[in-house]
């Protein structure tokens, strides 16, 4: 089987690689973006690497911790992408990681799915500003208006190639207003689910379709 599932924490400098048993290839390299105060051990990101094994897909996930810090966040995820020159890489992102995923997309030229994406992030993020606790890592930090200023600053434009993004929303998310999705990714693919929540509910029913997006087959 091909399928590896690697977490990264905010320490981690290397990743497990498989190789195809099958072509001897390098499989596709899916990295899966979490959202703000969250980890590789959220729900969705769970429920995906259950959904890859259980299926056979011919991949590794990457799912690493992004820190609080967007500057850091992003360097991360350059860190991640530039591991896997020579393949094929493909985004996943929600919430906050959708926000990312955008702008990893756009920098990079990459297929990417968001899940209930973040559109204004530091619009919405500044009601948080102050002490915070990941409710997952138990980390604490303070969220300061620079890093907001930082989020801004990654604000892509007009997508270059938005046939490459495919956005999932549901109408029912109590934290972020879907409509500014459907406004902000107009020219994607969009999967829009009357009612639901912010954390996406029924998301495996999503899967099959997005990853036959992302080009991510199974064995």
């Amino acid at each position: 089987m091909s399928f590896v599932l690697t977490i990264l924490s905010s320490m981690s400098t290397t990743t497990a690689v498989a190789i195809d048993s099958l072509s001897g290839m390098l499989p596709p390299l899916l990295v899966y973006l979490h959202g703000f105060n969250s980890s590789p051990g959220s729900h969705k990101a769970r429920l995906l690497a259950e959904h890859l094994i259980a299926d056979d897909y011919g991949c590794e996930l990457l799912v690493p911790e992004l820190p609080f810090s967007p500057v850091k966040a992003a360097a991360r995820i350059d860190g991640l992408i530039a591991s896997g020159k020579g393949r094929r890489v493909v985004l996943m992102g929600s919430s906050l990681g959708g926000y990312y995923a955008t702008w990893a997309a756009q920098r990079y030229a990459l297929p990417a799915v968001l899940i209930n994406p973040a559109v204004y992030p530091y619009r919405l993020l500044r009601d948080y500003l102050g002490p915070q606790e990941n409710p997952y890592t138990g980390e604490r930090y303070v969220l300061e208006m620079s890093h907001m200023d930082t989020l801004e600053a990654l604000e892509v434009g007009p997508l270059e190639r938005p046939e490459q993004v495919f956005v999932l929303l549901q109408t029912g998310d109590e934290t972020l207003n879907y409509r500014e999705a459907v406004s902000r990714f107009q020219g994607s693919p969009q999967w829009i689910q009357p009612g639901g929540s912010h954390a996406f509910d029924n998301f495996v029913s999503t899967l099959p379709a997005a990853l036959n997006f992302l080009g991510v087959r199974r064995r």
